[in-house]
């Protein structure tokens, strides 16, 4: 599986600084050569070059998010979750009792998106709200006994998903990490894109 496009004269070049499936993502050259400090003459492309669909990032990104979430739906069907659902009863899973702005923080979704998850969770029995004693403005949602119970047939959706893809759990980590520090830099462009029209 490469995450660009193989084609041609491009992916002769482009090979020589982006880590594919052939070539290894482990090596000391793959991590500290980057597009960022290898100038584009270096690199023998063109700016036209990167003009195509096999060279855009957010194309690349969204194809692989859409197609991981696909190879979690038969596996979350028979537990009653679609993919928004499983990933809120991960982090209730992980931590019991959170609030509904907790929630949105750890999903980096906003409130309102949130929301109908909740409810279709709530009237599912998984999950129950309960006024925060500290604090009764604040609405925590705890486990039911039905949310807990329902983690035991959950343990084993990761490990399936990992045997689907069929990388090593090694090579898959350092895609996670490598992802976390591409969302971390692309986060911080947008704050200081922001702050900038301000």
């Amino acid at each position: 599986m490469r995450l660009y496009g193989q084609s041609g004269l491009q992916r002769s070049r482009v090979s020589r600084y982006i880590p594919t499936a052939d070539s290894g993502t482990g090596g000391d050259a793959a991590k500290e050569t980057t597009l960022r400090n290898v100038p584009a003459i270096d690199q023998g492309l063109e700016p036209t070059d990167y003009l195509t669909l096999d060279q855009q990032l957010c194309f690349a990104l969204a194809v692989a998010s859409r197609t991981i979430i696909s190879m979690y739906r038969p596996l979350l069907e028979p537990l009653g979750l679609t993919h928004p659902q499983y990933l809120v009863m991960v982090a209730l899973w992980q931590s019991e009792s959170l609030s509904v702005s907790e929630i949105s923080q750890l999903l980096q979704l906003e409130p309102p998106s949130v929301s109908p998850v909740l409810k279709r969770l709530q009237s599912a029995g998984l999950i129950e709200r309960q006024r925060d004693t500290a604090d009764e403005r604040t609405v925590r949602l705890t486990l039911t006994e039905q949310g807990r119970t329902l983690r035991e047939q959950a343990v084993s959706v990761p490990l399936a998903i990992v045997e689907r893809i069929g990388m090593s759990i090694s090579d898959l980590e350092d895609l996670r990490v490598s992802l976390h520090q591409l969302i971390n830099r692309a986060q911080k462009a947008v704050q200081e894109q922001s702050s900038v029209k301000e």
